[in-house]
C-alpha cells in the first residue's frame, strides 16, 4: 500500500494510537496475513522469512555449547534434565543485520516464529523422551539471534524516547528469552514491563507465574504489578500453582465468581482449590458439573482424573477417558487421563505409554512428569 494512504482507510487495519505505527500496520497488512497463515500451519521459518532478511550467516553455537554427545545427563535437575544455559550476555554476538522497517505486530510475529522454530528443532534433536539423546545438552539455537535483535529495537525505541508507546509483546519475548537462559530476574523485569503495557497479555502473566518459587518471591512481585483485574488473575492462579490454599485465596475466587459467575476458568480455580486441600468429595462435584456444562473442555481435567484415581472411581474415569479421547485425542490432558485409568487398572505399562506421549506433546507438562514419577 502506498505511504500516503488515507488516514481514514488504516483505522481498518490497525487500532493502535501510534500514528506511524497504524501506518506500518496498513502496508504491511497483505505481507502479515501470509506469515500469520504460515504460522497457524506451523511453517515458522517460511513466517519469519517474510519479514526478516534471509542473507545472514546462520548463527553457530557450537562454540558456546559442546556438541551433545560430549554431555553428560544432568545430575542436579529435577527430572526434566534441563541444560545449564547462558545468559545472551555471555553468549558470541552474530553479525548485525540492519532489520527492514516494521510494525511492532510483524516484528513479534517474526520473532517469535523464529523462536517456535528453533523450539521444533531442539524437540527433534532430543529425539524421544527420556531417550538416549534426552539429555537435556540441547538448546535453542534461535536464542541468541533473537536476543540481540531485541536488544537493538529496545535502544532504538529508548533513543527516539517512545518506550512507553511499545505494545508490550516484543519485552514478552525478550522476557521468555531471558527465562531460557537462567536470567531469572531480568526475565521477570521484561515481564512486568510487558504486562504493565498491554496487562491483557495472558501468556506473559504465565511465564511470570512459572518463574515465581515460593509465596515470599510472589509477594515481592505483586506491589510491582498494574492495577488490573487480570493482576487478581494473576495472584490466584500463581497461588494455586504454588500449592496455597488460604482463606484470602478462597475469597478471591467467591468475589470473582459474584462478577463471572459463569466462567468455567474460575469454577476449575474452585476445584483445584479443593483438591489441593483434599477435600477430594467438592473437587469432583465441582469438575462434573463443568463437564455437564461444557462436555469439550479439556483444561485441568487431567486433574479431575487424579481426583478420581485417589477416589477409586473407574466407572467415571473411564467416561472421562472415553469423553476426552473423542473430543481430542493428541491433547496431554487426554493422554494423562487414559494413562490414569489404565495405571487404575494396574495396566502400568499401557499407563506410562500415555505419560510419555503426554510428554511428547507438551515437554513441560509437569502432571505427565508427576504422573510417570509415581
Amino acid at each position: 500500500m502506498p505511504d500516503g494512504y488515507p488516514p481514514d482507510r488504516i483505522s481498518i487495519f490497525s487500532t493502535s494510537e501510534d500514528d506511524e505505527e497504524s501506518r506500518l500496520e496498513a502496508q504491511e497488512i497483505g505481507d502479515y496475513l501470509l506469515a500469520k497463515s504460515f504460522f497457524d500451519c506451523r511453517e515458522y521459518d517460511r513466517c519469519a522469512a517474510v519479514f526478516l532478511p534471509l542473507n545472514h550467516t546462520p548463527i553457530n553455537v557450537s562454540s558456546a555449547s559442546p556438541e551433545p554427545e560430549n554431555h553428560t545427563p544432568n545430575k542436579s535437575g529435577k527430572g526434566k534434565g534441563k541444560a545449564p544455559a547462558q545468559s545472551p550476555e555471555a553468549l558470541p554476538r552474530p553479525r548485525t543485520v540492519t532489520l527492514p522497517r516494521m510494525s511492532q505486530k510483524s516484528l513479534f510475529l517474526a520473532l517469535y516464529a523464529k523462536y517456535m522454530a528453533g523450539e521444533k528443532r531442539k524437540d527433534e534433536e532430543s529425539e524421544m523422551i527420556m531417550g538416549p539423546m534426552d539429555t537435556g545438552a540441547t538448546i535453542n539455537k534461535e536464542l541468541i539471534e533473537i536476543a540481540r535483535r531485541l536488544e537493538d529495537w529496545f535502544q532504538e525505541r529508548a533513543t527516539l524516547g517512545k518506550e512507553a508507546q511499545n505494545h508490550g509483546w516484543l519485552e514478552y519475548l525478550y522476557g521468555v528469552i531471558l527465562a531460557k537462559s537462567n536470567s531469572i530476574e531480568d526475565a521477570k523485569e521484561y515481564l512486568i514491563k510487558s504486562v504493565h503495557l498491554n496487562p491483557f497479555i495472558w501468556s506473559a502473566w504465565t511465564e511470570l507465574r512459572d518463574l515465581l518459587t515460593n509465596v515470599e518471591a510472589l509477594r515481592t512481585i505483586t506491589p510491582k504489578l498494574p492495577p488490573h483485574l487480570f493482576t487478581i488473575l494473576f495472584n490466584l492462579d500463581a497461588n494455586q500453582s504454588l500449592y496455597q490454599t488460604s482463606p484470602d485465596t478462597h475469597s478471591s475466587i467467591t468475589e470473582l465468581l459474584k462478577a463471572f459467575p459463569t466462567s468455567h476458568y474460575l469454577q476449575t480455580q474452585r476445584a483445584l482449590l479443593h483438591y489441593h486441600s483434599k477435600d477430594y468429595e467438592e473437587s469432583e462435584r465441582i469438575f462434573s458439573s463443568i463437564i455437564h456444562s461444557s462436555p469439550h473442555r479439556l483444561d485441568s481435567l487431567d486433574h479431575y482424573s487424579n481426583v478420581l484415581y485417589v477416589m477409586s472411581s473407574r466407572p467415571k474415569l473411564a467416561f472421562l477417558a472415553q469423553l476426552a479421547t473423542q473430543t481430542d485425542k493428541f491433547r496431554p490432558e487426554t493422554c494423562c487421563i487414559v494413562g490414569n485409568y489404565y495405571s487404575l487398572k494396574s495396566e502400568h505399562e499401557k499407563a506410562v505409554m500415555y505419560f510419555r506421549r503426554a510428554l511428547t506433546l507438551d515437554r513441560q507438562f509437569l502432571s505427565a512428569w508427576t504422573l510417570m514419577g509415581h
